[in-house]
């Protein structure tokens, strides 16, 4: 492990040695001060422990700050091709699993620079020339975010694709819709499968939308006011595939705004994952007996042999939770901070770490999960045709021989008080049961009283008939590879090696 903490006192006169460092505080900024820093605080303000993930970023982001600080004679050309050979030797150590990461060394960047000076020499303590680890950090968290994001976006693109698939395979299969969990009118499964694909596309085209405030450079910015040397932020922005550089230095480097979006984004995919958790929680029941699922994706109970239960979805309903709380932790963090830079900004990472784990281990679980529900098509069907759910079919039958709906709607509420009583279904009423209502009811109302009838008769935009959810799944799934190819391109001019 490292001995000498290069942030120590700084910039040691010629000849001071390591014992020297260590008679003040051993800190960089420690010249005003007296004394060490107290172990236990020490320990509490170090971020190591968590940040560390965030090397990969730290080492592509050096490397374009030393490449600008040559291309703007800051270093020579000699100085910046040794920086950025010891920083890759860095980053071949670190995925070898030989780096030792020190807490002594406070964070991710402090580790890096001083395992590079150890490497290279005097030339390293030059790559912080113009740079603050207030920039610093701000354009790692972006880069990792931004990284992230593109990551997730993938995963719910494949979750989407498998909703499209299970649609079209599912075109024709009825089952209740409800309102109030109450049921209400027949639809197809496949088109409740393309609701959940329409809630999950919105929430990518959120993602989408944040990735482009997400996607500004802050390295410039320095600690707050920008740097006396000739920096040239464009080019950093550039070397490192972001669209812009920030405009202004306190701003740059003092919000997290873009972490509190992700996070608030993220917080709505959740919201959505968890009420598809419900549905099937609730389908897998025997109360509803709707779909089941490979034993794969449960668990047993450890006392009831019979049980079979949904870990899975039930597990992401809970989560939901875990990531909501975290858009609030962040909310609170930001809400009091004057400008710049303040130290509580250390506790934006854990939050957003978990939340886009979270957010990954999910929406991968439901990719994996998706394609293999099974439906009880008998079963959904037989649902669908219960509790006078095709009640609204008989009214609109009615206006269409010239009936008022309102008082189409009077005269069907007849009808189905008088099944309840009866103990039947609508289409097991006589005609002249039905006509007792309205004279204008005919034979051919029987058609509009099957649950094919009904689910038929929706056959407009959006309507869930199976000829317009075959369409609609082949609109969507047009669009998906559109994403695709949008996603790949966007992909390839951001990467981090």
């Amino acid at each position: 492990m490292r001995s000498v903490i290069l942030w120590g006192p700084g910039r040691r006169a010629e000849g001071m040695n390591e014992s020297d460092g260590e008679a003040g505080t051993g800190k960089l900024w420690g010249g005003r001060f007296g004394e060490a820093t107290d172990a236990f605080i020490e320990r509490f303000t170090a971020s190591v422990g968590f940040d560390s993930r965030l090397w990969r970023h730290d080492i592509a982001g050096s490397i374009a700050h030393a490449t600008m600080l040559a291309e703007a004679d800051v270093l020579t050309e000699g100085e910046a091709r040794q920086i950025v050979a010891g920083l890759e030797a860095i980053r071949c150590e670190i995925e070898q699993g030989r780096f030792a990461w020190s807490v002594e060394l406070e964070d991710v960047h402090m580790n890096i620079e001083a395992a590079l000076t150890e490497r290279i020499g005097e030339v390293g303590k030059k790559l912080h020339t113009g740079r603050s680890r207030n920039d610093q950090v701000a354009t790692d968290l972006r880069l990792y975010a931004r990284g992230e994001l593109d990551e997730l976006r993938g995963l719910l693109w494949r979750l989407r694709s498998a909703l499209v698939e299970l649609a079209e395979r599912e075109a024709g299969t009825i089952m209740p819709g409800f309102t109030h969990l109450q049921s209400a009118q027949p639809v197809t499964f496949g088109h409740h499968m393309l609701a959940w694909q329409e809630m999950l596309s919105r929430d990518d085209a959120r993602l989408a939308d944040c990735r482009r405030r997400i996607n500004v450079s802050p390295l410039g910015a320095a600690a707050l006011a920008g740097t006396s040397y000739p920096v040239n932020p464009a080019r950093t922005a550039e070397l490192l595939g972001f669209d812009a550089a920030a405009g202004n230095s306190l701003d740059a480097v003092s919000d997290r705004d873009f972490v509190i979006e992700l996070a608030a984004a993220g917080s709505l995919l959740m919201v959505h994952l968890s009420r598809m958790s419900e549905e099937l929680v609730l389908w897998m029941s025997a109360q509803f007996g709707f779909v089941d699922l490979p034993d794969r994706f449960c668990t047993g109970s450890s006392i009831m042999p019979q049980k079979k239960n949904p870990d899975v979805p039930e597990l992401v309903r809970g989560k939901s939770g875990r990531v909501v709380g975290h858009l609030l932790s962040l909310l609170t963090l930001m809400k009091s901070q004057p400008l710049a830079y303040n130290k509580d900004n250390q506790e934006d990472k854990e939050p957003i770490f978990d939340t886009l784990d979270t957010l990954k281990d999910c929406v991968f679980a439901f990719s994996e999960l998706v394609p293999a529900i099974e439906c009880r098509r008998e079963a959904m069907r037989e649902a669908a045709g219960a509790n006078y759910a095709t009640a609204t079919d008989l009214a609109d039958y009615l206006v269409r021989k010239g009936l008022p709906f309102r008082d189409a709607h009077g005269v069907t509420g007849k009808a189905v008080a008088h099944a309840i009583g009866q103990g039947k279904k609508l289409a097991e009423l006589s005609l002249p049961e039905l006509r007792s209502f309205s004279g204008l009811i005919e034979a051919n109302a029987y058609e509009v009283l099957s649950v094919e009838g009904s689910v038929a008769a929706r056959n407009h935009p959006g309507g869930t008939a199976p000829t317009r959810v075959r369409q609609a799944a082949a609109a969507a799934r047009k669009a998906l590879a559109a994403e695709a190819s949008a996603q790949r391109d966007a992909g390839a001019s951001s990467s981090i090696s």
